[in-house]
């Protein structure tokens, strides 16, 4: 399913009764916060502000912040759903490549590949005629017009918490999209805070590198889709905007912004254009956290806003971060989810990867494998440290696939008994994310490998492995038969 835009999925989340509507007026500094904070802690609904003080605009939070809702924005009953089509699409891929035998073969093969170049086609972004994003263009309102939160007691200021940050590499010409929070300094200029690893700091230093400005624009609120796919870890390169029309089903619709040739997304409920000048720098945060602890002042690039253009009712978007659960935590669940498949065709010995809530993002990754040689649990660790954005997990924990990784009893059970401190812990020095505050040094440290598989011989277990406790499948049945008789009120599982 395919949103018109953030109104569209808001309607979607009302019709489900997963909308709360809070018509008294409130503060976006801190109050907001407060109210959301509860409400994500008990897996609330989604929350419409229509009244915030000092802004003409409604504040929508909480959209995606169940797992539920963050199926239903990619149009899925859930996010295996999703995955499966994800798999299914690979299974395709991998089929075709695999039939190739040269030259001929790949003619021949054309053919049979054509019945889906329409629907490959249609997946990728057209243009708007009429971009609803730019149904009014103002060069006077500033930052002061938005409901922007400030979000804990602590925070350097109030933040931009749901920006997608739109940019154009000056030497490829291609584009990217990224989610990176934006500290307001006053009513024209806002901290930009990529960091070092992201792209939009790689494109911010090949401006730099010409002496140029960086033309950004920054969309605000857009279909669900669009705003997930600007957190997604996608190789260097890969549009966002072409993933968010797979998962939409539907091409994403896009608009050239007023002052640069960056296209955005046409759908946007906001659309602030500007620049970031890499010779000016300021100091930016503390901010409340993901990781529940405020993150340390640092110098980040200015950027100017110039122009905002928007709808003609917009919302405006906006989340919270802090002690799990919040609604990036389901983010991070459609991530897990979404991007096993790929993981699975680059290393077929994972069967499942689970990334807890409470390590939010990277700071934790539990993986099940199938185990057939000496240090494949070690081989899966320095693979999963050698993907992407995965090179911040901090603590990956390997267990055997004959456990559920959703059962935490069952996988703390392996890894508290599985393991001998001298031969199962790896350490790996290695970048880390630059909102960890635990290693000395910033954005580089240790982490930490946990093999808690079965060890074989040829990793220096010369005893044998004991069998884990199971009880007889015909005593089971027998059981399940007489349940009834003996008079247990409550059935354990």
């Amino acid at each position: 399913m395919a949103y018109k835009g953030l109104g569209d999925f808001v309607a979607a989340i009302e019709a489900r009764g997963e909308l709360a509507r809070i018509g008294v007026e409130v503060d976006p500094e801190l109050e907001i916060t407060e109210i959301a904070d509860r409400v994500m802690r008990e897996g609330g609904p989604a929350l419409l502000f229509e009244t915030v003080k000092g802004s003409a605009y409604p504040l929508l939070i909480n959209a995606m912040g169940s797992e539920s809702r963050m199926a239903l924005a990619l149009g899925a009953e859930s996010l295996d759903a999703k995955a499966a089509e994800i798999e299914e699409l690979l299974d395709w891929a991998w089929s075709q490549a695999r039939d190739l035998k040269g030259l001929g073969a790949l003619v021949g093969a054309v053919p049979g590949a054509l019945p889906r170049l329409p629907a490959a086609l249609s997946l990728l972004p057209r243009r708007a005629a009429r971009p609803a994003c730019r149904a009014v263009i103002s060069d006077t309102e500033g930052f002061s017009t938005l409901p922007v939160l400030k979000c804990w007691p602590g925070d350097g200021g109030r933040f931009l918490t749901l920006p997608v940050v739109c940019a154009r590499d000056p030497d490829t010409g291609e584009q990217n999209m990224g989610m990176y929070r934006m500290q307001v300094y006053d009513d024209r200029t806002a901290g930009m805070h990529w960091h070092l690893h992201k792209d939009g700091a790689r494109i911010f230093d090949k401006y730099a590198a010409l002496g140029k400005r960086m033309p950004v624009a920054v969309s605000l609120g857009s279909d669900p889709a669009v705003t997930y796919a600007s957190t997604a870890p996608l190789p260097e390169g890969l549009w966002e905007m072409i993933f968010a029309g797979f998962l939409r089903g539907k091409g994403a619709q896009i608009a050239k912004a007023t002052l640069s040739d960056i296209d955005v997304p046409a759908d946007a409920e906001f659309v602030l254009e500007g620049y970031v000048d890499p010779e000016e720098r300021r100091t930016e945060g503390p901010f409340g956290d993901h990781t529940g602890f405020y993150s340390l002042q640092d110098e980040y690039p200015v950027f100017h806003l110039e122009r905002i253009t928007r709808r003609r009712d917009p919302i405006y978007p906006a989340t919270i971060v802090g002690i799990p659960p919040k609604e990036d935590c389901w983010m991070a669940k459609a991530t897990e989810r979404l991007f096993l498949p790929f993981l699975r065709r680059l290393c077929p010995e994972i069967s499942d990867l689970a990334m807890p809530l409470e390590g939010v993002f990277h700071n934790c990754a539990i993986v099940s494998i199938k185990k057939r040689y000496p240090g494949q649990a070690r081989k899966v660790m320095n693979f999963i440290w050698g993907m992407g954005q995965m090179m911040y997990t901090k603590l990956i924990v390997v267990v055997d696939d004959d456990i559920s990784l959703r059962d935490l009893s069952m996988v703390a059970w392996r890894a508290f008994n599985n393991i001998d401190a001298g031969t199962d812990l790896v350490l790996s020095e290695g970048p880390l994310d630059a909102l960890d505050h635990s290693s000395p040094k910033p954005r580089y440290g240790t982490r930490l490998g946990v093999d808690a598989t079965r060890k074989l011989p040829g990793e220096g277990h010369d005893r044998p492995w004991p069998d884990p406790l199971k009880m007889d499948e015909r005593v089971k049945a027998l059981v399940d038969g007489r349940w009834r008789e003996y008079g247990i009120q409550s059935r354990a599982k």
